[in-house]
């Protein structure tokens, strides 16, 4: 259980990070939004994921 709740912490700060930087490059770009609008909904919708992953894993290791 343990691995399992450090490879979703990775996981979440991969994510995180990716976001951090892929976020704003699309909202600088011209035209990025309406061609990457569903590749940055589809990062926000796993980071949140990740995030109730990670609290239901805490909450059994704990």
């Amino acid at each position: 259980m343990t691995i399992a709740f450090q490879f979703a912490i990775f996981a979440l700060i991969a994510t995180s990070v990716i976001l951090l930087i892929g976020v704003p490059l699309v909202f600088a770009s011209p035209e990025g939004w309406s061609s990457k609008k569903n590749v940055v909904f589809s990062g926000t919708s796993l980071w949140i994921g990740l995030v109730f992953l990670v609290a239901i894993l805490n909450s059994l290791i704990s």
